[in-house]
This record gives structure tokens, sequence and C-alpha cells, in this order.
């Protein structure tokens, strides 16, 4: 019992030697996202031109007020005489409804007194006797003169096309050329009342030329789409085309950026290591170099990339050189399957956010070659599920 005992404490040491302490961490790492077209850097050369019907100043809009209350104050006295008008035929409507009244319980009251004292004094319990119903009087309200108000500049649309064209930017392009040229009509906005809400459209047409070369021709905001849930006379339409303005132009530099811009993104990226001493030294190692490398990482800085990318290299060097040293089918090997299951997580994390994606399909590949071997979770399983995705439905 002894021996056995002592047999299998051994074991558990063993086991215990071999056991290795697996951790992780997030690193977050800027980049470049590169467009669905790439314009050569010399052509990166901005011209935008935009054709609108707004060509709206302050001052325009102030002195347009100023002309309605004008026109106000010279209407007031037509409309005291309207409203005095409309009050004299209210009085008269007044009095016919009057005199139907009395005629309709002289009627009722002839009828009444047909019946016998005990029935009358009955319906008078229960209200049915006739009653004489005289309606309310018309009162006459005179209207209030007009008061000048400042209008509210922020309800108005304050552009001309030159801002518009100012607000139309690519990320990457510069506005000191006409190498890319961006052609940009913008139609007045439509209002339309249906079931009594408010439904706009505002057609918009998009032409991109690089070096005279047509390579977007496309129209937007040409069909209804819902603004309000209350008719159009009741809603501020100044302000709600000037939003409706504010998402068109929001919508196109979005548009363009996606297509032709390179945008700034940050990504999370999940790196793993081993954390035993010793013989797991140069692993420790090839964590530093990736991990500290994918952090100097900046987006517009290809010489401080490339540097980083070379000292990166001399990590995943080491992983791949880790890989050919795994025993698949000894658990207790010092580099076993599971060294080399966290490997190529890392290797295919990477590669999919640096959109390498031919990288990324390759370890994927011999990933799961190996899976035979390995044990997942059933969040590695999850995570494999969606890196597949991600790599096959880019490699279409």
């Amino acid at each position: 019992m002894k021996i056995r005992l002592l047999g299998i404490i051994l074991l558990l040491a063993t086991q215990a030697t071999f056991a290795q302490n697996i951790n992780s961490e997030l690193v977050e790492v800027q980049l470049l996202k590169q467009p669905k077209f790439l314009i050569d850097e010399n052509s990166r050369k901005l011209k935008v031109v935009v054709t609108s019907p707004y060509n709206v100043k302050a001052e325009d809009i102030i002195k347009k007020s100023k002309e309605d209350f004008q026109l106000e104050m010279k209407n007031y006295a037509n409309v005291v005489l309207n409203s005095e008008k409309e009050y004299q035929a209210k009085l008269k409507e007044y009095d016919a409804e009057v005199k139907r009244a009395k005629e309709q319980f002289e009627l009722e009251n002839a009828e009444f007194k047909k019946y016998s004292l005990l029935e009358r004094l009955a319906m008078t319990d229960q209200k049915k006797n006739p009653v004489l119903v005289i309606p309310s009087k018309p009162v006459y309200y005179k209207p209030a003169p007009p008061v000048y108000t400042d209008p509210n500049l922020n309800d108005y649309i304050i552009v001309d096309n030159n801002v518009l064209s100012s607000k139309i930017n690519i990320s990457g392009f510069t506005k000191d050329g006409a190498a890319t040229e961006v052609l940009i009509d913008i139609q007045q906005v439509n209002f339309q009342d249906n079931a009594g809400q408010t439904y706009a459209n505002q057609p918009t047409k998009l032409i991109v030329k690089v070096n005279g070369v047509e390579k977007t021709n496309a129209a937007f905001f040409n069909e209804f789409k819902f603004i309000s849930s209350v008719p159009t006379n009741n809603i501020n339409k100044p302000l709600e085309e000037k939003n409706h303005l504010n998402s068109v132009v929001a919508f196109l530099n979005q548009y363009l950026n996606d297509n032709y811009g390179f945008q700034s993104v940050t990504k999370t990226i999940k790196i793993s290591n081993v954390k035993n001493k010793g013989k797991y030294d140069d692993l420790e190692r090839a964590n530093l170099y990736v991990t500290t490398n994918l952090k100097k990482l900046q987006p517009e800085l290809s010489e401080i990339n490339d540097i980083a990318y070379a000292n990166m290299k001399k990590g995943t060097d080491i992983w791949q050189q880790t890989l050919e040293k795994i025993d698949y089918k000894k658990s207790d090997a010092d580099f076993n399957s599971k060294i080399a299951k966290f490997i190529y997580f890392n290797f295919i994390r990477i590669n999919i956010a640096l959109e390498r994606k031919k990288e990324a399909e390759k370890y994927l590949n011999q990933f799961q070659e190996n899976l035979i071997y390995m044990d997942l979770s059933n969040d590695e399983k999850s995570e494999m599920k969606k890196m597949e995705i991600e790599i096959y439905k880019t490699n279409k």
C-alpha cells in the first residue's frame, strides 16, 4: 500500500511538472483601415464641388423676418375687420340657434302637457320633461397686434455650397489638388404626409472621379423616410430640413471614407502566453516581442510601423519554431497540444486583426488538421467558429 501510494504521489507530481500555466491579455492596437477602393498616394488630392438650393446667410433670414412682420402690421387692420365680420356672422347664427331652441321647446312642451299630472310628475322625476336650452352667446376677442421677435437662427439652414463643400472630407486626402473629384448634387427636402405622419426625402447624387475616370456614380435619399409622428403642418420645417441636410452630409462623409478613406481604427487582440519559467523563456520573449510592438503601431507612421512589424516578427518566428517542436500525442510533453493551441489562436487572431486573411486561413487550416489532439472549451469552440466566418466571408 505504501509503495502504491508513493507511486500515485510521484505520478501527480510528474503531471504537475508538465502542466502549463496559460494566461491571456488584451492588447489594444491602432491600425489603418484600408479602403474598399485603393487610390495611389499621388492621386489623393481632393476637390469637392457641391450644388444645392442652399445659399442663405443670417442677415437674409433676419431681413425676411422683418419683411414678414411689416406685412403682418400692414394687414393687421384687415385681420381685425375680418374678425369682426366673423363675430357678426356668429351672432346671427346664435340668434337663429336661440330661435330654433325656443321653437323646439314649445313643440316638446305642448306634447308634454297632453300627459296626465301623474305622468308629467314621473317624467319630471326621470328628467324627461322638456327643458329650454339656450346656447352660449359668442364673445368677441380682438386679435392682438403683431409683435416682432428675432428668428431663432438655430432653426434655419445658414449655409451655402462652399460651406457644404468644406464639410466633405476623406481621411488621407488633402484639398490641394483635383486628382480626385467629388461632385455632389443635393436637392431640396420634400416633406410628405402619410397616415398623419411626416416623411421626407432629399434626392442626392454622388460622382467620384480619379484622374478623370469615374469610380462612383450613385444616388441616395430618393425614398421617403419617416421623420415625425405628427403631420407636416405640425412640424418645424426649417429645423427638420436642417437636421435632414446634416444627416445627408454625415452619410456622404461616411460613405466616401468607407470606400476611399484611410481611417484609423482601434482593435483589441487577445494574446495568450505560457507563464512557466525555465523551459518556456523563449515563449515569454516571443510574447514580449509581439505585444510590445503591436502597441507601437501608428496608423499613419509607416516608418515606425515597419520597425514594429520587424521586431514583432522576432516573436512570431519563435512561435513558428515552437510549433515545429510540438508532440501532439504526448500530453505530458514540454511542447504539447496545449502549447500549440494557444499559439495557433494567437496567429489567427493577430492576422485577422491586421487584415492578413490569407495568413489567418493558413494557420486556421493547420489548427484544424491537429484538432483531433486538442481539447477545446466551449468558449474556444465559439471563438473558432467566429474566426472561420471572418476569414471565409472575406476570401469569397
